[in-house]
């Protein structure tokens, strides 16, 4: 058994024109998958997609952004119309639109980043579910946070979400699994992305952060790209609703 092969599976990664989610696609291409790379910029999506294509491996761009289930449900048809059924679902796109206290926190706000964050990868789990059952096959990884795990006086309601996407995948782990369906998600630390800015380009506050860190360094989307490679494939069938934290020893020191 090739353990971290996924020759001729289909992928689909939202967010993964950068960051953590392009590495993701990048690395499920590497090891044999055929890769839908998705977030709202359609020259960014392309951009990505045709590096893949450039190493020999096999992409297609298709845009969309996920606060739309129009557009979520088009992602996955024409997913299913280039490549066929679904194999591997990576739910990597993710918002945070506010920072400061929950008191200053709106309706509008909040609805939007469990809209985002939550309500989104619900709707792509159940869009896929009918190739995964078909085939009794498939692997659903859901890119989480630490945040979930520990509470926050600047992004509350980001951290809300993330937890809720580790029930998610409780859930449809529980629910799915007769069905040899997979749930799991990820809950990275500090990574180097756009979204982690203000600690990576910051030599002081990325100082301050390392010392914490047990491993004396901050993440690489690599770091959590392996990961993923092992819960979509045969290394990681017999795991299912379990969270993988990946912080560098953050939330043990």
């Amino acid at each position: 058994m090739q353990l971290f092969r996924l020759d001729g599976k289909v992928a689909i990664v939202t967010g993964s024109s950068r960051g953590i989610g392009r590495s993701i696609a990048e690395n499920l291409a590497r090891c044999g998958a055929r890769v839908v790379i998705s977030s709202r910029k359609a020259d960014a999506c392309e951009a990505a997609a045709a590096a893949i294509r450039a190493e020999g491996g096999e992409a297609i761009a298709i845009p969309a952004n996920i606060s739309s289930k129009e557009q979520v449900e088009a992602l996955v048809a024409e997913t299913r119309g280039h490549w066929g059924p679904i194999d591997i679902l990576v739910c990597n796109a993710a918002t945070n639109p506010y920072y400061g206290p929950s008191s200053g926190l709106t309706d509008e706000v909040f609805d939007k980043i469990m809209r985002n964050n939550v309500l989104s990868n619900l709707w792509l789990c159940n869009l896929v579910r009918p190739d995964m059952a078909d085939r009794r096959d498939g692997a659903i990884v859901i890119i989480s946070s630490i945040g979930g795990l520990h509470g926050s006086t600047t992004i509350g309601a980001y951290n809300v979400s993330k937890a809720a996407d580790m029930q998610l995948a409780r859930n449809l782990a529980v629910e799915w699994g007769p069905d040899n369906i997979r749930v799991n998600c990820i809950a990275p630390g500090v990574v180097r992305t756009d979204f982690a800015r203000a600690i990576h380009e910051d030599p002081r506050v990325r100082a301050l952060v390392e010392r914490e860190l047990p491993l004396r360094r901050i993440g690489e989307p690599e770091d959590i790209a392996g990961i993923a490679v092992m819960l979509a494939g045969a290394a990681g069938r017999y795991m299912t609703g379990q969270t993988i934290v990946a912080d560098g020893g953050y939330m043990i020191r």
